[in-house]
């Protein structure tokens, strides 16, 4: 009969907080295993040495590396895959002969803990126990005494590795914060706090609930004395208690500034001049594709609106307010900001692509309407069917034209009429938004259409997530197209009856047309 596994929760240090349950097991166990550094003592087995019985097997399970740096062909990534199949093995093997193992974690097992690689490994073959513990930030919160969320307060755990800027945008985007990781990433930690307007109310606490544990304000800190052992407490609670014992009311300033696009704003004062609303396309993702033109513009303004994953996509810095919202309100966050900058505010509303481009332009122009006195500037971006024609090659090299197939705003019996009109015409298609859940057939429908007046050889270039880490290329034809594998992030460039592909697979159009091809001898 196989033994079972434990994976059990030390807390953050205090050997008091080790849970009853846990306790009962440790003393019960015959085989304790327990994570080490490279040449240092296990800080789980120090938490709970006075429960470990002496007849029990202990194995040490050593790290090959803490940092990014090893010699190992795979990499840290590597080395790391490596020492847990090593674990696993050597666990499984007491598993195997009816043994009982604990694994003892620091904190809680299944929190940024190692006992979760064993547990993906051994799980499937094992009965399984988890014994949750006191994770570190609950130590922390109650080492300053500041109360971190309450009522509808979101709180976000960030590890300190991020990006700066998305660490930043993080930060800025929730009420209640917990930074761990620290260590040699203090410097850039402090800094995405400063820029997400969080620094003042940051506090530090080192080595929580452990005796040789301290706390103090983030900006007091000296960035080289910084332990791994460390994390950062940025409370949401607007009404917390300073641990030094005053009461800042103004910590409300460092609550979420998301604001809602129904939200209605103050009437603007008379004497107050409207400012200039720029409406900016960000390109299709990567950063180098964002023009300076456009980066210099948000680097001015006060307020960002968009939808959401769109606004995430600005770095963040001191000052800024970022109104997010839904995929399907445009004109209502076109007025809420134009109702900004009527009421003096540096505005900037943003677009993925080229905001002129199925973007957020036409929308701000549609409410514009009854905003005469608010100028609007758009900027131009690298617009997706840019982007994945020059992926291809040049399949927009001659007259081509752009449609979306959502029949959100227009009837599906308008999006046929145009691609008839457009398939008639020999135009080369870029097709926008040609699926979604809510309609995944018309990408199919718009399949058959265009074979109407297309041969099935016609090239087909599909492009997902294109600039980005996931990008795919697919370069077809129109009779292999499968409309199953075409998605939201996908788009859709249907060659004209030129179109041609290289001997190494990219696709072009000539600038020129064949007699024979010319639609006026058809």
């Amino acid at each position: 009969m196989s033994g079972r596994l434990y994976g059990v929760g030390l807390g953050p240090g205090d050997p008091e907080l080790i849970t009853r349950k846990a306790a009962r097991l440790i003393a019960e166990a015959d085989v304790i295993a327990y994570h080490a550094g490279v040449g240092k003592a296990s800080n789980a087995r120090r938490i709970a040495a006075e429960l470990i019985p002496a007849s029990v097997t202990e194995e040490e399970l050593r790290y090959p590396v803490t940092t990014g740096t090893t010699e190992h062909p795979g990499g840290y990534a590597g080395a790391m895959a490596e020492f847990y199949e090593a674990c696993a093995a050597r666990l499984g093997a007491h598993l195997e002969a009816g043994r009982t193992v604990v694994v003892l974690a620091e904190g809680d097992p299944l929190f940024y803990g190692s006992f979760m690689y064993l547990h993906d490994r051994l799980s499937p073959r094992f009965e399984t126990e988890v014994v949750p513990g006191v994770p570190a930030f609950a130590a922390a919160t109650a080492v300053v005494a500041t109360p971190l969320v309450r009522q509808t307060d979101v709180l976000t755990v960030l590890p300190g590795t991020l990006p700066q800027s998305e660490l930043a945008r993080r930060l800025a985007d929730t009420d209640g914060a917990i930074i761990m990781k620290l260590g040699r990433r203090f410097p850039a930690v402090r800094e995405a706090l400063a820029l997400a307007g969080r620094l003042e109310h940051a506090w530090y606490v080192e080595r929580a609930s452990m005796p040789a544990e301290r706390w103090m304000r983030v900006v007091d800190v000296d960035a080289a004395t910084v332990p791994y052992f460390s994390l950062i407490v940025v409370p949401g609670d607007s009404l917390a208690a300073d641990p030094t014992g005053r009461r800042d009311a103004s910590s409300n300033t460092s609550k979420r500034q998301l604001q809602s696009v129904e939200k209605p704003l103050p009437a603007s004062d008379a004497t107050c001049r409207p400012a200039e609303l720029l409406v900016v396309g960000l390109g299709p993702g990567p950063e180098h594709w964002v023009t300076p033109e456009v980066s210099a513009a948000l680097a001015e303004v006060d307020h960002v609106v968009g939808y959401a994953p769109y606004v995430n996509r600005v770095p963040h810095r001191e000052g800024l307010t970022r109104h997010a919202s839904g995929n399907t309100v445009e004109v209502d966050r076109a007025r809420f900001a134009l109702d900004l900058a009527r009421s003096g505010e540096r505005v900037a509303v943003v677009s993925g692509g080229d905001a002129g481009v199925f973007g957020m332009a036409a929308a701000v122009f549609e409410a514009a309407e009854e905003y005469a006195d608010v100028p609007v500037r758009v900027l131009p971006g690298v617009s997706a069917v840019q982007a994945v024609a020059a992926r291809a090659g040049a399949p927009i090299g001659a007259d081509f034209a752009v449609l979306s197939l959502s029949d959100r705003l227009k009837p599906w019996a308008v999006v046929e009429q145009r691609l008839r009109a457009l398939a008639e015409a020999d135009l080369v298609i870029g097709i926008y938004n040609p699926a979604s859940r809510s309609r995944p057939d018309q990408i199919g429908k718009a399949r058959e259409v265009l074979l109407e007046h297309h041969k099935p050889d016609t090239v087909v270039v599909v492009g997902r997530d294109v600039g980005r880490a996931e990008e795919s290329l697919t370069v077809t034809t129109l009779g292999d197209l499968d409309p199953a594998t075409i998605d939201m992030k996908c788009l859709v460039l249907v060659g004209a009856s030129s179109t041609r592909v290289t001997v190494g697979g990219q696709a072009w159009t000539p600038r020129f047309v064949n007699h024979e091809n010319d639609v006026s001898t058809r």
